[in-house]
């Protein structure tokens, strides 16, 4: 969220919009991390390996080859690291520029957690629930970004019920429905005080005149705090085929349907105190806070995209190859519009995300019975383009190094740990937060170094 009181209307951006309260960690702000067992793969062949339930979230036809109940349950410790580095950022009218902001990254937690079972030789059951979207970005308050983006979160969780039928020997289907409740969080500072020079020139006392040059001076450096929250609760779905190639290898296809919101919330805002100031200024302000800066209920839409999986799983003895596209139709988010509840638009910004691809190969080796080591690597691309890359999602191109080990204790009990490094390519950001003049929000520019590790664990109880 961004408000801008230089133009009207006012000017509020949303990033984007997971009960796991995480950064963005795949393309965009979407989470991959579904599995500890998959991440030491760096989740190559997803679609095809069917190792565990967790295949229930990425391709449920693969329940067919679990043969017994199965309970899985892993837990994500992802640590961003976020930086902004200042090259040639213009300050806000009346306002100190502020520093870089600080690390906006900070350690949080995803959990995930399975269930299947077989109902007959054709047909399982299973139900997941997963995090699949989020972002936390946390600056400081006075940096010199504050008047684009301070903190952004969005968090969801989602329920995957979902069946998979043996169709044939060598080809199994899966269909699954999710109910998906998303949060999101945005918070900035607005220029309260280039808001009261715009007030003061829309009624009349030109730019450089005596009064406009007096209420300049009496009222610098003064900044308002503004909040939208906004949830709702929507439905999806997705399916999924996998088919054996021969006895040692398979290849996954699965589907995930856009998912459709209409968020509902509140815009909220903290002004300064002024009852130091001339009347007239007193004026001003009040009715900046009545008709500009004035609390009120929001509505947006806002759709998660579509995602597509091809995965290929083949076992050549004591070793497992895997390869992976994954296609996310991010081009599903092009603006972040929001109306107050009586159809007034409040703002609309322009994203302009585009289509993505992940390819990701990798391969365990089976040290023994017990014992299997895994790694992986891949390319992410980011649907932030560099012209609209935002504080809020300041996203970039990556590269997933990861390894991982299974210890498998019995029949019955398994577990996965896994770790991975993102590296993130430079993102040059040009920001003026929707003003053109500059005046409102300054201008944002530089780039960012950002990098992410991942731990991650997980237990599997076969029964």
């Amino acid at each position: 969220m961004k408000i801008a009181l230089f133009r009207t209307p006012i000017a509020l951006t949303m990033a984007g919009a997971t009960f796991a309260c995480a950064p963005a960690f795949g393309a965009g702000f979407q989470l991959n991390e579904s599995s500890a067992s998959g991440l030491g793969n760096a989740f190559a062949g997803g679609a095809a390996a069917a190792e565990d339930a967790s295949t229930l979230w990425s391709n449920p036809a693969g329940m067919s080859r679990l043969r017994t109940r199965q309970l899985v349950g892993a837990l994500h410790v992802i640590t961003p690291s976020i930086n902004f580095n200042n090259e040639a950022s213009v300050t806000a009218s009346q306002q100190s520029l502020g520093g870089a902001g600080g690390d906006a990254g900070g350690s949080n937690y995803v959990p995930n957690l399975y269930f299947s079972m077989p109902i007959n030789q054709a047909w399982s059951f299973g139900v997941g629930f997963t995090a699949p979207w989020g972002l936390v970005t946390d600056y400081e308050g006075g940096w010199a970004g504050r008047f684009q983006a301070v903190k952004s979160s969005i968090k969801t969780m989602n329920l995957n019920p979902a069946v998979s039928w043996q169709a044939a020997n060598t080809v199994a289907l899966g269909f699954g429905l999710n109910v998906q409740r998303i949060e999101g969080e945005f918070t900035n500072h607005v220029n309260y005080s280039g808001a009261l020079l715009s007030a003061a020139a829309a009624a009349g006392f030109a730019p450089g005149s005596p009064t406009f040059s007096a209420i300049a001076a009496a009222t610098p450096a003064l900044e308002s705090n503004a909040m939208i929250k906004g949830a709702d609760t929507s439905k999806g779905w997705n399916i999924g085929m996998l088919w054996d190639l021969d006895q040692n290898s398979r290849l996954g296809i699965s589907y995930r349907s856009r998912v459709s919101y209409t968020l509902s919330g509140d815009a909220t805002f903290t002004n300064p105190v002024l009852s130091s100031l001339p009347a007239l200024a007193q004026g001003l302000a009040n009715a900046v806070n009545v008709q500009k800066l004035n609390n009120a209920g929001i509505t947006s839409k806002v759709k998660m995209p579509e995602i597509v999986n091809i995965s290929y799983f083949r076992a050549m003895g004591r070793w497992d190859i895997m390869a992976d596209a994954q296609w996310t139709g991010w081009s599903a988010i092009q603006d972040l519009t929001f109306f107050r509840k009586n159809g007034e638009m409040l703002a609309s910004t322009p994203e302009n995300f585009k289509d993505v691809w992940k390819f990701a190969v990798g391969a365990n080796w089976r040290f023994d019975s017990v014992w299997t080591m895994r790694g992986g690597l891949a390319h992410d691309q980011s649907p932030v383009q560099t012209a609209y890359r935002t504080a809020r999602l300041p996203d970039a191109n990556k590269t997933w190094l990861t390894l991982g080990s299974q210890y498998k204790m019995s029949d019955a009990f398994q577990f996965d740990v896994g770790a991975a490094y993102l590296g993130v390519n430079r993102g040059q950001i040009n920001q003026n937060g929707g003003d053109p003049t500059g005046k409102s929000n300054g201008l944002l520019s530089g780039h960012y170094n950002s990098r992410t590790w991942i731990l991650s664990s997980q237990a599997a109880w076969s029964f």
